[in-house]
C-alpha cells in the first residue's frame, strides 16, 4: 500500500510541475520518442511481407514488360507463369540445379563468398566481383521453342548502380528490349534511361556482327560497324550513357553471358 501511495505521489508531483519545466519537458519528449519508435518498429515488421510481395511483383512486371508480354488486365503472378526460370552458371553457360529456383535470391547471393568470383577487369563497376550464378528467364512459343531470353544486368552509372533486364530473341543476338527497374540517376538527365522513347531504340539492334565480334554501342555517333549496333547516347548524360554502354557490353561479353549465348546460338539450350 505504501508503494502505491508513493507512486501516486510521484505522479501527482510530476503532473503538478509547470509545463515549461525542464524535467517535465524532457520526460514527455523521451516518452513520446519511445512510443513512436515502438509504433514505427511494429509497423515495419508487420509491413515487411507486403513490401517483399510488392518488390517481387515489381520485378516480375519488369520482366514481362521487357519481354513484351505485359498486360495490365492480367494479374502479374498469373502472367509470370509463362516465364521459365533457370539458375545459370556463367562460367559454363549451362543451367545448374545447385540452387532452389523458388528461394534463389540474386541480390542476397552477391554477398556470398562461396558463389562470388573476382574480376580481373571491372568495366561495369561491380566492385571487382560478381555472382557466378544468375537467375534468367526463358519465354517459349506455343510450339515449345524459345521465343525470348530475359537476362538480368547491372552496372554503375553516374550516381548509382543500375539494375535491369535485357530481352534477346531466340538467336541470342537480336535485342528485343532493355529496361531498368532500379537506379538513382539524375532526374531529367541520366534518369532518361526510363524514357519509353529511348528504351524503344534498343528494339531490333544486334549484339554481334557476322564475325561474332561484340559491337553493340551506346554513343553519340554510330560506330564503324553500322547503325544496327548503335543506340544514341542520352543527351546531357554522358557518364550515365557510358555506364550503360559498359554494363551491356560486359554482360553480353565473355565474362558475362557470352558462354550461354554461344550455346543458345548453337541450339544447345
Amino acid at each position: 500500500m505504501s508503494d502505491a501511495n508513493e507512486n501516486n505521489g510521484f505522479i501527482r508531483r510530476f503532473l503538478d510541475m509547470p509545463n515549461d519545466s525542464v524535467v517535465k519537458t524532457v520526460t514527455v519528449a523521451v516518452a513520446l520518442c519511445l512510443v513512436a519508435s515502438m509504433v514505427v518498429s511494429a509497423a515495419a515488421v508487420s509491413l515487411r511481407p507486403v513490401q517483399e510481395a510488392n518488390k517481387l511483383r515489381d520485378k516480375q512486371t519488369n520482366v514481362l514488360e521487357v519481354a513484351g508480354v505485359y498486360d495490365p488486365n492480367v494479374p502479374v503472378a498469373e502472367a509470370f507463369e509463362s516465364m521459365e526460370p533457370h539458375v545459370l552458371d556463367l562460367a559454363t553457360g549451362e543451367f545448374t540445379d545447385e540452387f532452389d529456383i523458388k528461394t534463389f535470391d540474386q541480390l542476397a547471393t552477391s554477398n556470398d563468398p562461396a558463389i562470388v568470383r573476382a574480376l580481373d577487369e571491372d568495366p561495369a563497376g561491380l566492385g571487382g566481383h560478381m555472382q557466378a550464378f544468375r537467375m534468367i528467364y526463358i519465354l517459349r512459343a506455343d510450339d515449345g521453342s524459345i521465343d525470348k531470353v530475359i537476362l538480368p544486368i547491372e552496372g554503375y552509372g553516374l550516381w548509382s548502380t543500375l539494375y535491369g533486364f535485357i530481352a534477346l530473341e531466340e538467336n541470342g543476338n537480336d535485342i528485343y528490349g532493355l529496361q531498368f527497374y532500379q537506379h538513382g540517376e539524375t532526374p531529367g538527365l541520366g534518369a532518361e534511361v526510363d524514357n519509353p522513347r529511348w528504351k524503344a531504340l534498343w528494339n531490333g539492334k544486334k549484339l554481334r556482327d557476322e564475325d561474332g565480334t561484340l559491337q553493340i554501342t551506346v554513343a553519340k555517333s554510330a560506330p564503324a560497324a553500322g547503325r544496327d549496333y548503335y543506340i544514341d547516347a542520352l543527351a546531357g548524360a554522358t557518364l550515365t550513357s557510358r555506364g550503360v554502354d559498359n554494363l551491356v557490353r560486359f554482360w553480353m561479353g565473355e565474362d558475362g553471358y557470352g558462354p550461354f549465348l554461344e550455346r543458345l546460338k548453337a541450339g544447345e539450350i
